[in-house]
């Protein structure tokens, strides 16, 4: 049988750099373990969830079929969360590149570690469901208590008010002031309504 050729994906935040060794050393042995021929060493290092660049170097290398699998350390070194983690996941088996975990014992390359992953998408859809239900109960909330939901009233839903505090005395500047919004904004209300006022 043809030896997998694994690319593996370590991330570590600015203050955790320590564990990087660790995290590379288990899954060598994982692969060795598998039979799996290591071709790619991946790592990010940030604070920020959203900051990994690197993985997404590994992931084009699955598409132009380069790695066979994916090997992490960890199941949250890799998802930035659970409906992150399923998504990627099912494009991943999508184009044929397996995905493994050390630390959770998670393997798509065998037939339990699919069924696990099936079970991963139901609880993605579970923690959408639950996000979905909290802003609506917010929404709702916030509507009891009489707050105006929706963006602020922009110039040119107070495009009246502009020009009654122009014809007022008011310049462009205290209309600004007065009604918090750009003063390019009450420009650009005025000059609309000149024009329109303007002889054919």
């Amino acid at each position: 049988m043809k030896s997998l050729r694994a690319g593996l994906y370590a991330r570590v935040s600015t203050a955790e750099q320590q564990t990087l060794p660790l995290q590379i050393s288990a899954m060598h042995e994982y692969a060795d373990r598998r039979g799996w021929t290591v071709v790619a060493s991946i790592e990010d290092v940030g604070s920020g969830a959203k900051e990994r660049p690197k993985r997404e170097e590994l992931i084009k290398l699955a598409k132009r079929r380069q790695v066979d699998v994916i090997l992490v350390w960890r199941l949250d070194r890799w998802g930035r969360s659970l409906s992150d983690l399923t998504t990627s996941l099912r494009d991943l088996m999508s184009i044929g590149v397996e995905f493994a975990s050390v630390t959770e014992g998670l393997d798509l390359s065998t037939p339990t570690g699919r069924a696990m992953a099936g079970m991963l998408g139901v609880f993605a859809e579970f923690e959408r469901d639950i996000l979905r239900e909290r802003v609506l109960a917010g929404l709702a909330q916030a509507k009891r208590k009489g707050k105006t939901l929706g963006r602020p009233a922009t110039a040119k839903a107070k495009a009246d008010r502009i020009q009654e505090l122009f014809a007022e005395g008011l310049n462009k500047r205290q209309i600004s002031k007065r009604l918090h919004i750009a003063r390019s904004s009450v420009l650009r209300v005025l000059e609309r309504s000149l024009n329109s006022q303007a002889p054919a």
